[in-house]
């Protein structure tokens, strides 16, 4: 007994696009779910935000920095992050400061990564000045 695999495109059916009616709908929804996210940044105050690329340096940080300042909510990647980078940004108020960054440092590799002492000061004289 002999089996016959016919594919798609050989048996002549063809992919269809979506109706233009279908596709413009998707879209409301998209931005409803920003202006929600929006809104919840808004409500949640001061926030850590980690933007990693190697997530064993990551993790180290982030519990240092809930050690130091358990109010504070620690995020890691809420968006993707960028190729080869590392920051912290502290979020609040309207207002985004950069505590640390590695994109611009390095080689050698080592140089992307913060020691996590250096940011917890770094976060202390930000959090004074506000």
């Amino acid at each position: 007994m002999a089996f016959l695999c016919v594919s798609p495109s050989a048996a002549g059916g063809r992919k269809r696009k979506a109706p233009l009616g279908q596709v413009g709908e998707e879209a409301p929804d998209v931005k409803s779910k920003k202006k929600e996210e929006d809104e919840l940044e808004k409500e949640q105050g001061q926030r850590i935000v980690i933007e990693h690329w190697s997530v064993r340096h990551a993790e180290g940080l982030r519990e240092a920095l809930e050690a130091s300042n358990p109010e504070l909510k620690v995020q890691i990647n809420p968006e993707k992050p960028r190729r080869n980078s590392f920051e912290v940004t502290l979020f609040g108020e309207g207002k985004e400061v950069c505590l640390w960054s590695g994109i611009k440092k390095g080689p050698p590799r080592k140089l992307k990564f913060p020691d996590p002492a250096v940011v917890v000061s770094s976060l202390q004289e930000v959090l004074k000045t506000h």
